[in-house]
């Protein structure tokens, strides 16, 4: 007997809706519904973070022989209209150099009275877009004075980081693998760990992988493509800290949320840590909601200490080296929490007559 395309060979045709409803279930279309709110929130904080860069008090020395003349240029470029940059008189120029170099201004205009030339000093190893804009804002204040401004790059970026985006595309990598590496685990082993010792487990391979992470994402950013000078040991440290800070993030919120805690983990790393993290723009050219969280995400104080130890000999870390700190201790202690308080599974309810779980067999004899 031939069968016809009426209907399934078990039985009579049962309808598109039962269909539909049978091949997607509720908590498939509530997973995708959730997909597609991460995705225009991928889409609202890209663009957002992106459309209008708008250079906003970036920090600048300012320096001249006499002291009146300098508060008169600090009052000048203080009263630029939208505070592009936020200046402050310093002693001298060595002072000013040593302030950019350890991170605590962005540039210094070194003003000379006797001439119509001044220096403008930026650092584009910490990223070009910062530099440009101190170009371009005391290029127009000094344009309004009759006056110009020779640029001097005080740390350049080297030649291999185009535009300075080398340490914020390595950030973003060990980030990548640290969540993904995190998911891996969930995936083939079950989004929470069984009990603590698994739960241990997985953050023993989490670190065993950051550690090899690290290390390789550091030698192809250094000595195979020469794309960032500075210590090898020092950002294959940074890279160990931020694969397994958001490696045990993932496993955390994985642990809170079951699998949907891999998409809480791309919200916070991806949607917003990636777009905040000073690297395409820095911050001072962020709008202020991305400028205030991106310091704080693993992304942004990966690409900051990675800067750092590239072309500032290492100043200015320990504020993003607690960041990631923090939250790879923190992902580590609700993991192993989420282990350690999970209820035991179950097992079948009294007089249901399935059979208890059959426990592990014994090892053969030997």
């Amino acid at each position: 007997m031939t069968r016809t395309d009426a209907g399934p060979a078990d039985g009579p045709p049962r309808g598109l809706v039962n269909e539909i409803k049978d091949a997607v279930t509720v908590r498939a279309a509530l997973l995708v519904l959730g997909v597609l709110a991460l995705q225009l929130a991928f889409v609202t904080s890209y663009i957002g973070a992106f459309h209008h860069p708008k250079p906003h008090r970036i920090p600048l020395a300012v320096v001249t022989p006499l002291a009146p003349l300098t508060e008169q240029s600090v009052q000048r470029l203080a009263s630029l209209p939208g505070d592009p940059v936020d200046p402050r008189a310093v002693a001298d120029e060595a002072t000013a150099v040593r302030q950019i170099r350890d991170r605590e201004v962005d540039g210094a205009l070194i003003v000379d009275p006797a001439g119509k030339v001044d220096r403008l000093l930026v650092a584009s190893g910490g990223g070009t877009s910062v530099a440009d804009a101190l170009q371009a804002v005391v290029g127009l204040a000094e344009r309004a004075q009759q006056r110009t401004a020779e640029v001097v790059d005080v740390a350049p970026a080297a030649r291999g980081d185009n535009r300075g985006l080398s340490s914020f595309y390595l950030a973003v990598g060990w980030c990548v693998g640290g969540y993904l590496c995190a998911a891996i685990l969930a995936i083939s082993a079950g989004a929470r760990p069984a009990n603590a010792h698994r739960a241990l487990i997985r953050l023993a391979s989490l670190l065993a992988y950051a550690v090899v992470a690290g290390l390789l994402g550091a030698v192809i950013a250094g000595p195979v493509l020469d794309a960032l000078p500075g210590s090898l040991w020092g950002l294959w440290g940074l890279g160990t800290l931020v694969v397994f800070a958001v490696g045990a993030l993932t496993l955390a919120l994985q642990g809170l949320a079951g699998v949907v805690g891999i998409g809480l983990a791309i919200l916070l790393v991806v949607v917003l840590g990636n777009p905040s993290a000073g690297g395409a723009y820095g911050y001072p050219l962020l709008p202020p909601f991305w400028r205030g969280i991106g310091p704080y995400l693993p992304p942004g104080a990966g690409t900051w200490t990675a800067r750092s130890i590239a072309y500032f000999r290492g100043n200015d870390v320990t504020g993003s080296l607690l960041v990631l700190s923090a939250w790879a201790v923190l992902g580590a202690a609700v993991t192993m929490a989420c282990a350690a308080f999970r209820p035991p599974h179950p097992g079948p309810p009294v007089g249901s007559g399935l059979p208890d779980p059959e426990p592990d067999p014994a090892p053969p004899a030997p």
